[in-house]
Order: C-alpha cells, then structure tokens, then sequence
C-alpha cells in the first residue's frame, strides 16, 4: 500500500510541475503576442515542451485507483491539450498565416486550463494556479480556498447553454469561499469571433483571488452587436438582474469591460442612459467620437472610465484610444488612460488586479 501511494506521488509530481510550467509560458507567450516578435517567442516557449512529454510519459506508467479516476482524467487531459497547443504554436511559424495558426494555439491553452480546474480543489499548487501572482502566498485567502468544499450549487464555474457551439449563453464564476457578503459585479466581454466560455478564464484568477462575481456572456451572433438591431444589450441587462437575484451585489459597484469589439460594445451598451453598469473598462477597443456625440451627456459626466490599449496594436491603433480619453474627458468622464507600451491585439490580464483597486477605490 506504502509502496503505491509514493508511485502516486511520483506520477504526480512527475506531472503536474512541468504542465503548471507549460501553461504559465504558454500565457506568457499569449499575453506577448504580437507578429513580428512570433519567432522569439516560440523559441521563448520551447525548453517548456519536453519536460511536459516526459511528465506524461510517467504520469500514464501508473495504474490509478478507482477514487482517484477523476483526478487522473483530468489532469491527464488538460496535459493532452497544453502538449496540443505546444506542437500548433511550436510549427505556427511555418504556416501560411503564422498569427493567425499562434492564436488558434493559445485557444487549446484556455482549454488545458479550464479542464484543469476541478483540480484546484484537490492539490494545493494547482489551486494557487489560479490565483493572481501576487497573492499566491497569501496564507489567509488559501486557508479559505481549502476549507470551501466546493458543493455549492451557487459557487464555482457555472454554464448557460454556452458550450463552444452555442451563441446567446454565458458562464459564470463566483469565489467558491464566498458567504453573502456584497461583493462587486463583473461583466466582460469577448473580442470578435471570440467566445465567454474561454474569455471568462482571462478574469477568473482575479475574481477568485479579490472575490467577486464574473459573467462571460457570449455574443448573440459572431461579435457584438455594433451594426444594425442592438440584440446583446437586453442580455447584459438581464444578466445584472440575475446576478442582484442570486448573489449580494454591490450596486455601486457594477463594471462592464471587454477586449477588441468587446471593449467597443462596453462603450455601445455601457453608455445608454438606461444602463445598469456603473464603470466601464474597455480594452484594445476601437472607437468613433460619434459615440459620444450621440450619447445622453448626463450619462457621461462623472462616468469612472478605465481605458487600456497597447502601444503595439496592429488592429486598433493607439492613437484611437488617446482620442477616447481626450473625448471623454471632453465629455465630463473620469478616464484612468493606461497605455500598456509592450502591449499588441492580446488582453493584458495583469491589469485586472489594478481594475478592481480602481473598482472599489
């Protein structure tokens, strides 16, 4: 019996080390992306990939007990697809599109890393994965992970009709040690062709660390509605509802944030004077001064507003960003401007420990 618990334990940390290393370089490199700096970073991710192989090959060398079929399944599996996204982003290089072949890459990431979240109840490092970088060692929120058991029917990772095929659902994730106290509001909002059910893992760390709740909502169609009919704001709206119903919500403290076309729609929906969205935090968006020209102005004036764009944005450039601050500024808005300078078309999650400082401050 001695003998197997230390091959468990073996296969374990032959594994788990390299796959928490694998996905941390793999963020990285999605965080960097930006086309012509591709080469040096698959070359920055490449000594990541065959301690991973070699975790795996001494992972499935164990025969695992029954009680422990759920833990092995999923490890096992988030190791498959952070392996996957490592060979598509290693050969990205030599593909016709090579951008474009990177951020398919990046989506089996988001995937590794959703699978592996049950573990996080489980083992303790795999729990401080996800947790913001600088609270990994806060010994009192990791006391209260451990001691949340994780049953709760109105806390953990949730989905409405939002698997990857579906259109019109949303997830959601509320702290698993959360206990009725008023907490924040988080909505954000995918880019184009994006998906909630991926981009909720671009704030999850953040609201499992600073506790609040977060609801990635997928867009109705292939993006938001920027064109034409307006069919995604009503969502929104009765997402808020929701979330007020089912959990104690600062009112206060409702924000609605996006990346890309995302963060164009915080601005489409967020700035109706009917709003339920108390501050706006859109990011690499593109913008138009007839937004505000068309907007009722007394929604606008005293508007907390946190804007970030990258310096390196090849799709929108910045200098669309620096002309949302001066308009709104203009306007009567209180802007926080963050031009990001090492920042290309990625979301720069490091920012979102910042936002919510600036959320409750």
């Amino acid at each position: 019996m001695m003998a197997q618990t230390d091959a468990l334990l073996d296969a374990t940390t032959a594994l788990i080390p390299p796959l928490l290393n694998g996905l941390e370089a793999l963020n990285y490199a999605g965080r960097h992306m930006h086309p012509p700096n591709l080469v040096s970073l698959v070359e920055s991710v490449k000594p990541y990939r065959e301690p991973l192989k070699q975790g795996i090959a001494a992972f499935d060398e164990i025969e695992w007990p029954e009680h422990l079929e759920s833990f092995r399944d999923h490890v096992r599996e988030s190791a498959n697809l952070t392996m996957q996204s490592f060979n598509e982003f290693l050969s990205s290089i030599n593909q016709s599109q090579p951008p474009m072949a990177a951020y398919r890459a990046m989506g089996l990431t988001t995937k590794a890393i959703e699978t592996l979240y049950p573990v996080s109840m489980m083992l303790p490092p795999v729990s401080r994965f996800y947790l913001d970088v600088d609270r990994r060692d806060d010994q009192d929120l990791i006391k209260r992970l451990a001691e949340a058991d994780g049953t709760s029917e109105s806390t953990g990772v949730m989905h409405a009709n939002n698997t990857r095929e579906e259109r019109g659902g949303f997830s959601i994730y509320v702290p698993e040690y959360y206990s009725k106290e008023k907490v924040p509001l988080v909505i954000c909002m995918h880019g184009g062709s994006g998906h909630g059910r991926s981009f909720l893992w671009t704030w999850l760390r953040t609201s499992r660390t600073r506790n609040f709740v977060l609801i990635s909502p997928t867009s109705m169609d292939g993006t938001w509605s920027l064109m034409g009919e307006d069919r995604d704001s009503a969502v929104l709206d009765r997402l808020v509802e929701y979330a007020i119903e089912n959990w104690s919500i600062d009112e206060d403290r409702i924000l609605l944030t996006g990346m890309s076309d995302g963060g164009t729609f915080s601005y489409v929906s967020g700035l109706r004077s009917n709003a339920p969205f108390t501050h706006l935090a859109p990011c690499s968006a593109s913008f138009h001064p007839m937004l505000v020209e068309m907007t009722d102005q007394d929604r606008i004036k005293d508007l907390p507003i946190y804007l970030m764009h990258g310096a390196l944005d090849w799709m929108f450039p910045v200098e669309m960003a620096r002309q949302a601050r001066d308009t709104f500024e203009a306007a009567g808005a209180i802007v926080h401007y963050r031009e990001i300078d090492d920042l290309s078309h990625t979301y720069p999650f490091e920012e979102n420990p910042k936002i919510i400082d600036w959320l409750m401050s």
